[in-house]
């Protein structure tokens, strides 16, 4: 994870649009981690409204499975964890 500071530095808004805010930036990394560029505006959207510790185990689970439908996984896998979360509250 890198500071916002680090990241508005190295912000060039010709080259970089989609990127301004710190939750952009990862976002747009669990969409190449996934494969899924198609998708960046969703995985934004998930960055911005689920918690981060949710999504890191999420692709923590995907990234050590050899799955052919690792998008798939990786939303099956957020369900589970934000209903282990809400059932534990």
């Amino acid at each position: 994870m890198q500071q916002v500071g680090k990241i508005l530095k190295n912000f060039d808004p010709a080259k970089d649009k989609y990127i301004s805010r710190e939750f952009q930036s990862y976002g747009i990394y669990l969409a190449e981690q996934l494969d899924d560029y198609k998708h960046r505006a969703m995985y934004i959207k998930l960055a911005k409204t689920v918690h981060r510790s949710i999504l890191d185990k999420a692709l923590s689970f995907v990234s050590d499975s050899n799955a052919d439908n690792k998008i798939g996984l990786f939303m099956w896998k957020m369900k589970q964890l934000k209903s282990e979360d809400k059932a534990s509250k």
